[in-house]
């Protein structure tokens, strides 16, 4: 079983890719709409977080789409422009470079997101239909728990078992990557998991 695709890519290419990845993954969505739609500075908002899900704590339903949106685009883009001009392996790291960008940019001192748009819209523009189920898998965990961090971890690590139901297992390694980084982002979500504290969907 391979886990994922043959180099094929010499260093300074998978570097130019790892490069644009993470630069497109850097740019802080979340924090640029609430500005412009006047909500405020995320950073005294709820959790702080730049994603989505805080958007939404503002109240400003729109503002949270979009944001979902662009996060998750930015990751499919990544994906889409490295599958033009690059090998597989380059799209992978371009993927994995994207993530990345999210969760630790260089413009906000490395306190990003915690990367759930971005990682489903890397899987959509990968291969959609583990993108699809893997989004499905959240939007089910979400309509009947409730809560958006446990949808997400759910969600994430289902993507292993969608990578080997599809038969496509050279996507594993980097759904490996994804998975752990975001457990890690979401420790605090998960000690508030285990403690039966962690906030609901769309509370304030």
């Amino acid at each position: 079983m391979t886990l994922f695709p043959e180099m094929t890519s010499g260093i300074s290419t998978l570097g130019l890719w790892a490069a644009i990845g993470y630069l497109l993954g850097s740019i802080p969505f979340g924090l640029l709409i609430a500005q412009v739609m006047g909500l405020g500075n995320l950073r005294n908002i709820g959790s702080g977080n730049i994603g989505a899900t805080n958007v939404l704590r503002t109240g400003n339903k729109l503002a949270a789409f979009l944001t979902l949106v662009l996060d998750g685009g930015k990751g499919a883009v990544a994906v889409l422009i490295a599958r033009q001009f690059a090998d597989a392996d380059a799209v992978q790291i371009a993927a994995f470079a994207a993530f990345l960008g999210h969760c630790f940019p260089v413009w906000l001192k490395f306190k990003g997101g915690k990367g759930v748009a971005t990682f489903l819209g890397v899987m959509l523009a990968l291969f959609w239909p583990i993108g699809i189920a893997a989004c499905a898998t959240w939007l089910v965990t979400a309509v009947v728990m409730r809560i958006s961090s446990l949808s997400a971890l759910v969600a994430a690590a289902s993507s292993i078992l969608w990578c080997l139901m599809f038969g496509v297992t050279t996507y594993v390694l980097l759904c490996l990557g994804l998975i752990v980084l975001i457990y890690y982002r979401h420790a605090a979500n998960i000690g508030r998991l285990l403690a039966g504290t962690e906030p609901k969907i769309g509370k304030k």
